[in-house]
């Protein structure tokens, strides 16, 4: 599975579109289920967002350079949806600090992003939790001596029927894609 998710990542970072010219985005396999807790105190399970595409991200609200790039890009492909962000369209951004990062924080760390909460959850859990997730996504992350967290940027795309299809690696990926990718994802669960 590491190997075709350097390759995913690497055709990503190169440009190549996955679900370009009629093509459709490979199946990696089963997403990992985890159940979280979001901003507003309720608990999340990714099961129950079956019937939509989900796009999962692993951000700190601390963090000061990568993640409020990449909270900024899905901020900015949340208009870009129109009506499939929320009923269509799920973002699910999972923090990598657990203790510091309390359903409050995200709140306000999302209220900050002007992130839709109709389409658009953060999520947070015990250590424990989140490394389960973390490792299950291929996510790596440590604490380092100076409060920050060194982690691995992984965006995860999660059809209708809970299948990871692809993931882009580091936050330098094309909006755009991600865009046609989601998009694919949908129309991919309409024609059925």
């Amino acid at each position: 599975m590491a190997i075709l998710i350097v390759l995913l990542a690497t055709a990503q970072l190169t440009g190549v579109d996955a679900a370009g010219d009629g093509e459709t985005l490979p199946r990696i396999g089963p997403a990992p289920e985890f159940t979280l807790t979001n901003q507003d105190g309720q608990r999340v399970s990714l099961s129950t967002l079956r019937g939509k595409v989900v796009a999962i991200t692993f951000i700190y609200t601390t963090c000061v350079d990568t993640c409020p790039l990449l909270t900024a890009k899905m901020a900015s492909l949340q208009g870009r949806l129109g009506g499939d962000f929320g009923p269509r369209v799920q973002f699910l951004s999972i923090t990598v600090d657990p203790v510091r990062d309390t359903p409050a924080v995200l709140k306000r760390y999302a209220d900050g992003h002007s992130a839709q909460s109709r389409g658009w959850a953060f999520l947070t859990g015990t250590p424990s939790e989140i490394h389960g997730v973390a490792k299950h996504y291929g996510v790596y992350y440590r604490k380092t001596s100076q409060g920050d967290v060194d982690h691995t940027f992984l965006t995860s795309l999660v059809d209708r029927d809970g299948v990871l299809r692809v993931q882009y690696l580091g936050v330098r990926f094309d909006s755009n894609e991600l865009l046609r990718d989601l998009q694919a994802l949908v129309r991919e669960g309409q024609r059925r």
